[in-house]
């Protein structure tokens, strides 16, 4: 049994300000929209000639729409930006409230604000609903939502900040409440999170190195396990919302981690990814894939099968997307179903001008950034842009690895809609991965 992954950008955003957060909308109805979160840190102007020693942290939120395949457009659209304090983290609740999509916000002011996607004239748009401050002189760093399976019983937020504290939030009909919060970290708090499976459950990881379990019904007096297998800052942790005790944990060590929560002293996994983890997600629907996003070394997909079965030794690296020129920092799935996978290119940028005789297309430099990140789409002779279904039969193909496990008689194949971010160059991309297995191998052919 052979199998081939492919990834393919599709388009490329300037953010202009340092892109370090990005989600796709998880509800049904509105899964074609997507949202971005910068973070700027400005230099003060000195007043009356004495130059400012604190700086302020700016950051704009931005709202996309994706079209559906077949327009002749770029399938990406700008439809709202927010100028706002600078955004640490963003995350969709995962059940509607009030019948309407709500994102959170974690910003650099110490505030989780929430965002009401909703229904004007000119399409959807977001509308500031309500916030509450997590204390003075802090930076709100992480959040999550307790709906991570979809459940919209007692729905409730845990943000991290950097002053080491957790906080437990409760969203009223019109309120979010602080519940509990307590000193969780000697240094920044990185990253919280809920366990999906009992949401009476929460995880934390620190600048300190470790990463902690706390039960909300025993109150926050000490965490349930303090676990120091990371040997630097713990900044990501995901509940697998498919696999109940499954949990995935990344580091400034450049290690993933998976974990049986029955069990905290050993690992299930230990997976080098080359670079400090920021971003873990969860594919939505296939439980065994894991979307990294690796700082120093780009974003990785990784196949986490044999772990969750028992196996040891690392998790393999399906995929990895190297466009970005900065830092790997945003990454998610998105919950758009897509077709079989079509006919397309590796990844690997071709040369700026490139003849498709079956089709007259030609490969046009779509952005071009100082730090020479740039994409690439299909325009016709007249310039309309060709979509990515349309693109002539391919001439090369990507050589099959090693032999891994399928994913399941069930799938032989799947396409993924993506969007990650990186942080100098402030760029967003959104690209696709397609997975075929077939039982003949595809040998590698390079035709000029």
């Amino acid at each position: 049994m052979g199998w081939q992954s492919r990834t393919r950008s599709l388009q490329v955003f300037d953010t202009e300000l340092s892109a370090d957060s990005v989600e796709w909308c998880p509800l049904n109805q509105w899964s074609h929209i997507l949202a971005c979160g910068t973070y700027q840190l400005q230099k003060n102007e000195a007043k009356a000639g004495v130059e400012s020693t604190t700086p302020s942290r700016t950051g704009r939120l931005y709202l996309f729409q994706f079209h559906s395949q077949g327009s002749f457009t770029p399938p990406l659209t700008e439809i709202q930006r927010i100028d706002t304090p600078a955004i640490l983290d963003l995350k969709w609740c995962h059940v509607p409230v009030s019948e309407r999509p709500v994102l959170g916000m974690a910003t650099a002011n110490g505030e989780i604000e929430l965002h009401t996607l909703i229904d004007a004239q000119q399409g959807s748009c977001l509308e500031r609903a309500m916030s509450t401050e997590l204390g003075p002189d802090r930076l709100a760093l992480s959040m999550d939502w307790s709906t991570g399976r979809g459940e919209s019983s007692d729905t409730r937020l845990v943000s991290s900040d950097s002053t080491g504290s957790l906080t437990v939030l409760s969203l009223g009909e019109a309120s979010l409440n602080a519940i509990s919060q307590w000193k969780a970290h000697d240094f920044e708090a990185w990253i919280s999170a809920f366990s999906y499976w009992d949401t009476q459950l929460v995880y934390s990881g620190g600048d300190d190195c470790k990463l902690k379990g706390w039960d909300l019904r025993l109150g926050p007096s000490s965490p349930t396990f303090t676990c120091k297998r990371h040997s630097m800052g713990v900044c990501s942790i995901h509940s697998n919302p498919h696999r109940e005790h499954v949990l995935a944990t990344g580091s400034y060590d450049e290690n993933v981690l998976l974990w049986d929560g029955r069990n905290m002293r050993q690992p299930l996994s230990e997976t080098a990814v080359g670079g400090g983890v920021w971003r873990l997600k969860w594919h939505p629907t296939q439980e065994h894939l894991l979307l990294a996003a690796c700082m120093h070394n780009d974003f990785h997909i990784l196949h986490c099968q044999q772990a969750m079965d028992g196996n040891d030794g690392p998790c393999p690296i399906l995929a990895s997307y190297i466009l970005h020129n900065s830092l790997a920092y945003g990454a998610d799935w998105s919950w758009l179903p897509l077709s079989s996978p079509p006919p397309s290119s590796p990844q690997e940028p071709a040369p700026a001008i490139v003849e498709f005789t079956e089709s007259g297309g030609h490969l046009r430099i779509q952005y071009e950034s100082p730090t020479a990140s740039f994409d690439t789409s299909l325009e016709d002779d007249s310039g309309r842009y060709i979509p990515d279904y349309t693109l002539p039969p391919e001439k090369t193909a990507v050589p099959s690895p090693a032999p891994l496990p399928s994913l399941g008689e069930s799938s032989p194949s799947v396409s993924c809609l993506l969007a990650t971010c990186s942080f100098y160059d402030h760029m967003l991309h959104v690209w696709r991965w397609d997975w075929t297995t077939s039982r003949m191998c595809v040998r590698a052919s390079f035709q000029d």
